[in-house]
This record gives structure tokens, sequence and C-alpha cells, in this order.
């Protein structure tokens, strides 16, 4: 048992009987108890392989490779429709839990096993990326940023993109993508701590405001 995992189940608010029934679940699987991303992440030879937390409705079991289960069961839910590999199931009581535990610990041991045979996730050409024009528009006038954008990881450039195409007129694309230029230049993503001060690294927690107070 870590620690850490220790302290976070005995300040949790919501959910803890469920969450401290699921550690207790998933620690006999064989996994390794980590403490990554303000939640309890469970690994197998240094590789994640679930992540327990609570929502306001739920807590919840995620997969991070939860698109390769066959879930015959059709317990697996997709945490947004732009998740290529993560699944979670969603839980609302330790009876729930205490119901589904065989079933839990099935995808477990399978997801244990796809992590063993090195399987990844394969991505369908219609999740490749796609710029929207504005961004291309840029690309053309600045070569450096187009650079600079590209050498950011996929999921940076989709957070970047989800946050410019999200804006319904053009001029504000365009005005959102010329406001994150500085940003995109530096290698950040849109969600990373440029301030230095966050304890959520590489994300940003707000810590940032105490510079603007002072």
């Amino acid at each position: 048992m870590n620690p850490k995992v220790d302290k976070y189940l005995e300040q949790v608010k919501l959910w803890k009987p469920e969450l401290e029934l699921l550690r207790g679940i998933i620690t006999s699987c064989g996994l390794t108890e980590e403490f990554k991303w303000r939640n309890p992440c469970y690994s197998f030879k240094g590789k994640n392989i679930v992540i327990i937390g609570g929502f306001k409705a739920f807590c919840s079991l995620s997969f991070f490779k939860g698109a390769l289960l066959k879930d015959p069961e059709g317990v697996l839910k997709k945490p947004g429709p732009n998740s290529r590999s993560t699944k979670l199931i969603p839980l609302t009581s330790t009876k729930a839990i205490l119901a589904l535990e065989p079933i839990l610990k099935r995808y477990i041991y399978e997801a244990i096993a796809i992590e063993a045979s090195e399987i990844q996730v394969k991505i369908d050409k219609t999740d490749e990326l796609n710029y929207p024009e504005e961004l291309r528009a840029v690309f053309l006038e600045k070569p450096e940023f187009e650079t600079a954008f590209k050498k950011l990881t996929t999921g940076r450039q989709r957070g970047y993109i989800l946050h410019f195409t999200s804006a319904k007129q053009s001029k504000t694309r365009t005005t959102r993508i010329l406001k994150c230029e500085s940003r995109i230049l530096k290698g950040f993503g849109f969600n990373d701590c440029t301030c230095g001060l966050s304890k959520r690294k590489p994300n940003c927690d707000g810590s940032h405001k105490q510079l603007e107070n002072k």
C-alpha cells in the first residue's frame, strides 16, 4: 500500500467507501499502487493499467487501454467524446462494486495481459488531427509557429485544436490561435503550467493567480 494513497483516502470527501473497496480489489490483482495525477494509480512493471477517482455523480475505475478490452458485459464507457484509448466503469455504491467484483477482476487481468503483450491502441484515420483553416493560414504566415506546433505531442495539439474550433466565428478562432502563440512557441500545452508554481505539473492548478494578486 502506498502512503500517499492512504493520505488521499483520509482526506477524500466523496465516494470514500467505494474507493477503498476498489483499492482492495485492484491490489489483490497484484498491481503496484502509486499516486499520479492526484489519484490512486495502479501499474504493472512500470506500465499504467488502471486509475481510480471520484466525480460528482459517480466514482470510477478507468483503464488506460480500455479501448482494447473486449467488454462482453457492456460496462465500459468513454470518459468523453474525444477519448481514444481510455475507458471507465462508473460506479455509485459499494453494493454495485461488490456485485461487479468478478467482472472487475477479469477486466483488470485482461488489461495486464494486454500491457504485457505490448499491444498499442490503433488510432483510426478518422481520428487524425484536422487542422482548422484559420490555423493553416497562420502556419503559412509563420513557418516557425507551424514547426513549434507540430513538435507538440499529439495530445497537446489536439487540446489546442479543440480550443480553437470550439469558437463559432472564424475571427474568434484566429484570435484564440494568436493568443496561444507564445505558449506554443515555448512548447507548452493548452493546460500546462507556464509559471512554475503549479503543484500538479505539467498541468496548471491556478497557482499563477498568486502572481496576479501581487
